[in-house]
């Protein structure tokens, strides 16, 4: 069976494969640099808290210099059809200088700058307010020590400069994404004094005013954490309130909610209060513990969401995965591929026929017509898509991420 003959068979559904693929290679994945190198980064730290973030293994190969990340980078987005993104992390300076989070400028960032123009693709960036001595208490920006706070609000204002200049450079919209892993272990008495801080500091750090075409803030909300887990200060619902108000993005992390929700359901009613969602893609082992992600049924779910609600055109899609156990490029190609697959199933459904039943209550037509798609030569269009934009599928692609891994295991 060939692509052609796959072609007339979703024909026969009224779907049109070929605006399914022109579509799909107009939608950028905002690839997070962190899984190359275990959320080490590159300043000296002298904090030990972790925001609860902690990549477990030691598979060889992990990137070392802000080099060996970008030529890691460089492979995988090879490797990955379409044109996309770098989400890049305040930790991942590039430069001989050792400034403290409240003094980094854009010249600490630029050689990124610099290799992304190279590499035709967009920024997206994110302050760092963990792996610090001043984030050692769980607060930061809602800590009873007005100095550290301080400190803190410093942190992201500058961020937000340095990401305006990216976007300004690369000509895209850079998203500066705030979250801080502010919370309590155990139970307190006074969550409104921790929120009421946050609330007010987040105001000072978003004082000033940005070009919306070089820079739009979002705001990322957790339900708990290691060592936060009785309270989560920045809370969905803080989250949600904030962003309403203040006019930001509301970042969604699929593993940021409890087990028994769906950000799935999340984004149409947030989108309705809302011009623009950030979404964090992710996979949970019970909880937070961010898995290279699958094609299963909570990506496809996302994917069908943002399909037939029409919310692509509003949601910026960001993965956020580290594993240290597998290769970092392979988990990057695969978990990324695995986001444009579960689109591009979305954009192959007959999403009128299917809403058709759903409106007339043909719940019976609807359960038939979406079990029958799943037997679609779904994986002829993908191939399609990958030889379209040159870059290889099944065996072809495991050896090529098993080369590479073997030529950068030597790092230890």
């Amino acid at each position: 069976m060939t692509y052609d003959n796959a072609k007339a068979v979703f024909a026969d559904w009224g779907v049109n494969t070929e605006a399914a693929l022109d579509h799909l290679s107009t939608i950028p994945i905002s690839m997070h640099c962190w899984q190359g190198d275990d959320v080490v980064g590159f300043e000296t730290r002298s904090g030990s808290s972790g925001g609860g973030i902690q990549a477990t293994g030691n598979h060889p190969g992990r990137a070392r210099t802000p080099d060996e990340l970008r030529a890691d980078l460089k492979f995988a987005y090879s490797q990955i059809p379409g044109a996309h993104r770098l989400n890049l992390h305040a930790m991942y300076l590039d430069t001989a200088e050792t400034p403290d989070r409240d003094e980094i400028e854009y010249r600490h960032f630029a050689p990124w700058v610099d290799w992304s123009k190279d590499q035709g693709i967009g920024l997206d960036f994110n302050p760092t307010f963990f792996a610090h001595e001043k984030a050692d208490d769980n607060l930061t920006l809602s800590h009873p020590d007005e100095g550290i706070r301080d400190f803190w609000i410093e942190h992201g204002r500058r961020t937000r400069e340095i990401a305006a200049k990216m976007g300004q450079e690369l000509g895209s919209s850079a998203v500066n994404n705030i979250w801080v892993p502010d919370g309590y272990k155990d139970t307190t008495v006074d969550r409104m004094t921790a929120r009421s801080q946050l609330e007010a500091k987040l105001n000072a750090l978003l004082r000033d005013t940005q070009e919306p075409a070089n820079m739009v803030d979002a705001v990322e909300s957790k339900l708990f954490g290691i060592g936060v887990e009785a309270c989560t200060v920045g809370s969905h619902e803080f989250y949600m309130g904030y962003a309403i108000r203040k006019g930001t993005l509301l970042c969604l992390d699929i593993l940021h909610i409890d087990t028994t929700e769906s950000v799935a359901d999340k984004l149409s009613s947030v989108a309705l209060s809302l011009d623009e969602i950030l979404l964090h893609v992710s996979r949970p082992m019970r909880w937070d513990s961010d898995h290279v992600i699958l094609l299963n049924d909570d990506i496809q779910a996302i994917a069908n969401e943002l399909v037939f609600a029409d919310l692509l055109d509003r949601t910026r899609i960001g993965l956020d995965f580290f594993d240290a156990t597998v290769s970092r490029t392979a988990a990057w190609v695969i978990g990324t591929r695995n986001m444009q697959k579960a689109l591009l199933r979305s954009l192959l459904m007959p999403r009128q026929a299917l809403k058709s039943a759903e409106v007339s209550l043909d719940f019976t037509k609807r359960l038939i017509l979406t079990e029958e798609l799943k037997d679609l030569p779904f994986g002829l269009v993908w191939d399609e898509f990958c030889a379209r934009h040159d870059v290889s599928t099944g065996l072809a692609l495991s050896a090529t991420l098993e080369w590479y891994q073997e030529s950068v295991s030597g790092r230890g």
